[in-house]
């Protein structure tokens, strides 16, 4: 199983960036998977949700301003982040819920 995510950078507050997760080695579209976030010091949080059907959550920090998708026919999940804000910098990593497997992460620094 790998779970490879790209996407993050340095942007200014206000400013928007799409994270990709690409899925190999599993079902990807049988799957509901999910963005987390670490920032430096904090534990790592649960960002959004989307199930194998399409429904999705979100933490209410990010909720208005995020949003997730997965393609299923490339095998990736996708996080439209917009409106990003200096509280949003962190690491984010994709993972297969309800199973161990977790994305390299990527970082997304937003400054003020």
């Amino acid at each position: 199983v790998q779970l490879q995510a790209s996407g993050g950078g340095l942007v200014q507050a206000g400013g928007s960036l799409r994270l990709s997760c690409r899925a190999s080695g599993f079902i990807f579209r049988f799957n509901s998977m999910g963005w987390y976030r670490q920032a430096p010091g904090k534990e790592r949080e649960l960002v959004a949700t989307i199930t194998s059907s399409g429904s999705t959550n979100y933490t209410d920090s990010v909720k208005g301003r995020f949003t997730i998708s997965r393609d299923n026919a490339r095998n990736t999940m996708y996080l439209q982040m917009n409106s990003l804000k200096p509280g949003d910098t962190a690491v984010y990593y994709c993972h297969r819920l309800n199973m161990g497997d977790w994305g390299q992460g990527t970082q997304v620094t937003v400054s003020s």
